[in-house]
């Protein structure tokens, strides 16, 4: 058994300590919270399970990376302190740990990662023999290994879109919705996460990575944005109130350029409301989905709907990028330390798991 710390017990910590529960070959050995009100509680009660699960949620970093853990899946945020979390990783590979997150954009796309991001990871690798594997949903396995994939069941392939379309009404993180994507805040204000640049920081890894495993070179890496007002006030169950006349729907694409023409392309729908841009593209049932699309012969199109934590579908789309990340992990300590991507780490069936059930 893999001795395995969750490092935050947010959106994705929670689902992170129910699949090292569920992994056949990890052992929950430590929680790792930031909130003081965490601290003594039992990890299957941070985690929304029925049963407790033997494990106290402790906020000293250090005593849980000197007890040297085989791994750690850090889930706290990096959003917003991006800094931090490069420090709180470099801290657990330099313990000898396998460290699998989805909080640091830049090392998604690891051999083109900026110095500043990639030379300290490298540099933990190398002192303390631990490795570190970045990954989510999107970005993450919605524009890596998914199209990848379906880009192989082709005879030819023209041009190749994934899409995340989503309903944020339900989205339990308010200060990203309101603050990083601007939902609910006039339509001047200029949100960090659609500021020029910031897309291509955050998915250009993608589009990089696809090219690289298609054999293409690129051009270019463009952005597109339109955004929309709403037309009336909306009232959401987790978020309360937003305006008419404030931002209600933002809609960008980041395209990989090959030849003069956008071939590789990750695009982003979200509204608050689905009354908001129904004109834009829509998920089957309104609530959110990832999509790609291989445009050739012939045309492939597959819709991944995953749902969890009471039918949330941001919560499954948590859960999904947990899973990809818990799952590598065996593959990671058995393999080299190092510095790995979505086109080293292979995606792991569910060995062990068929039938097994988690309260």
């Amino acid at each position: 058994m893999i001795p395995t710390v969750v490092w935050g017990t947010g959106n994705v910590g929670r689902a992170a300590v129910r699949a090292v529960d569920a992994h056949p070959a990890l052992e929950l050995a430590a929680v790792l919270v930031h909130d003081p009100a965490k601290t003594g509680r039992d990890a299957g009660e941070l985690a929304g399970l029925d049963r407790a699960l033997g494990v106290a949620a402790t906020d000293d970093a250090g005593a849980v990376l000197a007890a040297r853990p085989g791994a750690v899946v850090y889930a706290a945020s990096g959003d917003i302190r991006p800094d931090e979390a490069l420090a709180d990783v470099v801290a657990a590979v330099r313990a000898g740990a396998v460290v699998v997150t989805p909080a640091l954009y830049p090392l998604y796309d690891q051999l083109n990662a900026p110095p500043e991001f990639r030379d300290p990871v490298l540099t933990a690798v190398a002192e303390g023999g631990g490795s570190l594997f970045v990954s989510g949903v999107d970005p993450g396995w919605g524009n890596d290994v998914l199209p990848l994939l379906m880009s192989g069941l082709g005879s030819t392939v023209d041009a190749i879109r994934c899409q995340e379309i989503f309903d944020y009404s339900t989205y339990d993180q308010e200060e990203s919705v309101r603050y990083l994507v601007g939902m609910g805040q006039p339509m001047e204000y200029e949100p960090l996460m659609l500021a020029p640049s910031v897309p291509t920081m955050v998915w250009g890894g993608q589009i990089r990575l696809m090219a690289r495993a298609l054999g293409v070179a690129l051009d270019d890496i463009r952005e597109t944005l339109e955004r929309r007002a709403l037309d009336t006030t909306v009232t959401t169950r987790t978020m309360g109130v937003f305006e008419a006349g404030t931002q209600g729907a933002v809609r960008f694409e980041v395209q990989g350029v090959v030849d003069g023409e956008a071939l590789i392309v990750v695009e982003h729908v979200t509204r608050i409301h689905p009354s908001c841009a129904p004109d834009w593209p829509s998920p089957p049932d309104g609530a959110g989905a990832h999509r790609v699309i291989v445009e050739g012969r012939p045309r492939i199109e597959v819709t991944v709907e995953a749902t969890d934590e009471g039918e949330n579908r941001s919560a499954g789309g948590n859960a999904t990028a947990v899973g990809r990340l818990v799952n590598a992990i065996d593959w990671l300590v058995d393999a080299k330390p190092g510095l790995y991507d979505a086109l080293d780490v292979p995606l792991r069936p569910a060995v062990g798991k068929l039938g097994r059930r988690q309260p």
